[in-house]
């Protein structure tokens, strides 16, 4: 076995891993996944772009004991192709082309000031705070909830349903764990039909109404595909975002210099927050599968064989980056692979990209004299790499 994804030493810091397979070959057969991994940026890059390997979406086995968990996958952009990839895509980015990230990102400056507030006035009366709870969390969940148009009353059920349902991502995943998923995404799917509904009857500014009405031509998203893009914003905005500022300030924190270069510099944010991104990848592993027959880094692959990129491990390749264990929040340019490429480019990267520059520009400006209070704690997860606690004192 090349790497055993439980080992807590592996999940405390993969990299070394990573480097001692990337300097073998660029993909590796791994036993215990059972599909082979690429480890170099070149592989990866391939495995994202090539078009004789896809998402195909398999349903989850047995079909009868996971229909909501394989509704919303089944109509998932991010598990379809050409041909009716390319037309939800078209769908998907009209409606998000109406102007949702220009109206939100003052908005989200703002909700990130205040979260920060609180942070500040925890730490004051306890003496440090989780920074997981009170900003890294909740920040995506509520920039999702206002994107679409999510009551307020019922924004605390996604964070839940979204943890539940992308546990399911997971290797090994026990029985009460899949059951779990599959309540999550019923419940979401059940609210989401409402939700859509009420919105087709009284649009509202939001992109659920957008969504509800996006033509093209006579074309139009069916129900079943408007429940499967909320909920991938949800799953993929909410679980990349949170983990991001999480694993990004543990970064900057650990990294003295680096914090206190980004306070002193604003104008470094852009850049700063690739560098997070690209350091600790918080989406570790992406599968394909072959289509056709096709060869990456070398390794033959048969039409149905499945293969992963790595992305933590293409994020730390020397051939792309200068001195790639360095975090270096000016890095550029800085080609990592965070948001994916090709086709499957994340549709929510502008958004995330908002969202995680609040969160530094609020706690940089507000709490410049941050710093850790203790030691992170890591989750137990290798796919979606982060933090289950971040003890900050000021």
């Amino acid at each position: 076995m090349v790497f055993d994804p439980r080992d807590p030493a592996f999940l405390a810091d993969p990299y070394p891993a990573f480097a001692a397979l990337r300097e073998r070959a660029p993909v590796h057969r791994h036993e215990g996944l059972g599909l082979p991994v690429a480890v170099s940026h070149a592989a990866c890059s391939q495995v994202l772009r090539e078009r004789a390997a896809g998402r195909l979406w398999t349903d989850r086995a047995p079909a009868e004991a996971f229909p909501a968990f394989n509704l919303l996958h089944r109509n998932s952009l991010l598990e379809t192709e050409p041909p009716r990839h390319t037309r939800l895509r078209r769908l998907i980015s009209a409606a998000f082309a109406r102007g949702h990230i220009r109206r939100l990102e003052p908005w989200v400056a703002s909700v990130a000031g205040a979260m920060v507030d609180r942070l500040a006035a925890a730490i004051a009366e306890d003496g440090s705070a989780d920074l997981l709870t009170h900003l890294a969390a909740p920040l995506p969940v509520e920039v999702i909830a206002e994107l679409l148009g999510v009551p307020e009353a019922d924004r605390p059920r996604l964070q839940p349903w979204s943890n539940a349902i992308v546990k399911m991502y997971e290797y090994g995943l026990p029985p009460e764990g899949e059951a779990a998923a599959e309540r999550a995404a019923a419940e979401f799917v059940a609210h989401l039909r409402g939700l859509a509904d009420a919105r087709a009857r009284d649009p509202r500014d939001d992109l659920i109404s957008d969504l509800v009405s996006v033509r093209d031509g006579g074309d139009r998203l069916t129900g079943d595909e408007l429940v499967g893009t909320a909920v991938l914003l949800l799953m993929a905005g909410h679980e990349a975002t949170v983990n991001v500022i999480g694993n990004g300030v543990g970064a900057l924190l650990r990294h003295r210099d680096q914090w206190e270069r980004l306070v002193a510099d604003p104008a470094l944010l852009p850049t700063a927050v690739e560098e997070l991104i690209r350091y600790d990848a918080p989406l570790q592993l992406f599968e394909r599968t072959a289509t056709a027959p096709t060869a990456v880094g070398g390794f033959d692959l048969a039409p149905g064989d499945r293969i992963a990129a790595l992305l933590g491990a293409a994020a730390r390749d020397p051939a792309v980056f200068d001195d790639p264990d360095t975090l270096d929040i000016g890095r550029s340019p800085n080609p990592h692979l965070g948001f994916g490429a090709g086709i499957h480019y994340c549709v929510g990267a502008p958004l995330a990209r908002v969202e995680i520059a609040a969160a530094l520009h609020a706690l940089t400006t507000r709490l410049p004299g941050l710093r850790l209070a203790g030691t992170p704690e890591r989750r137990p997860e290798f796919v979606i790499r982060g933090l289950r606690a971040l003890p900050v004192t000021a």
